[in-house]
């Protein structure tokens, strides 16, 4: 038996339509498991479904503002209504805007919260407890992931507001963790590194990514492809035992001490 074959599992990714996400669930659909994507924009959805119906999995995709809990709620429950059930949740969506934080307004501040923080939350939330329910009548496990950043463990210049979501969320993931173990449900976070994708605005040869990719063993930013492993192992039987933790996939970028 192949513990990475993910036949029969049903992940549920928000912002699952491109960059991180869509690697996440095409790394997914690869290895067999089913899909469900959440994305604000229908036609983006649909775009992503398409290519991923290409691998032969089942799929649903649902146009979804994480930022609004009811229709969270909704899409669950719709969800669970196309699919049946849930055996993984990716907390995903999210964007990014520069500012310094002297010069930031609560504004900026308290949208960026809403979706990469307290959207993140309700997705976590939700899952688990249709995970909870499945493991009343036996049905235990699960795998709840965030997606982190590097921010996670080093500030970078404005951003600030992304960092502290980032860092809310690796306690929420620890904390699930201790509370859902007892059910074989795991909580982890994946921190990736610079990564292409839009919410980047810059590529290798801008003098941002240059000097971002000296910093990198490597040499290099990222695929979204070579991200979504790490996702495929975390949904696996692989990774029962494996709860509680921050995940770094940085190309040895926190290994450079400067």
């Amino acid at each position: 038996m192949n513990p990475f074959d993910l036949s029969g599992k049903v992940t549920l990714i928000t912002g699952g339509n491109s960059g991180i996400g869509f690697g996440f669930a095409e790394a997914i659909a690869r290895a067999g498991g089913d899909i469900v994507i959440w994305g604000r924009r229908a036609d983006r959805n649909e775009e992503a479904a398409k290519r991923l119906r290409a691998h032969g999995v089942r799929l649903a995709s649902l146009a979804v503002d994480v930022a609004d809990e009811t229709a969270q709620q909704r899409g669950f429950a719709r969800a669970l209504e196309e699919m049946g059930r849930l055996d993984g949740v990716i907390a995903n969506a999210g964007f990014v805007c520069l500012s310094p934080l002297v010069e930031m307004s609560l504004d900026q501040y308290d949208a960026l919260q809403r979706v990469a923080q307290r959207g993140a939350f309700v997705t976590l939330r939700e899952g688990a407890r249709h995970m909870v329910e499945r493991a009343k009548t036996g049905d235990r496990g699960g795998s709840l992931i965030a997606t982190g950043s590097l921010t996670n463990f080093a500030a970078t210049p404005g951003i600030g507001h992304y960092a502290a979501a980032k860092s809310a969320m690796a306690g929420l993931v620890r904390t699930f963790a201790l509370e859902l173990g007892p059910l074989g449900i795991c909580a982890n976070m994946i921190c990736a590194g610079l990564t292409k994708s839009e919410m980047v605005p810059f590529d290798e040869s801008h003098p941002l990514g240059q000097a971002a990719v000296a910093k990198i063993p490597l040499g290099r930013m990222a695929t979204p492809e070579e991200i979504g492993g790490i996702a495929v192992y975390l949904i696996s039987d692989a990774a029962r035992y494996h709860t509680g933790d921050l995940i770094t996939v940085d190309g040895g970028r926190m290994a450079n001490g400067t």
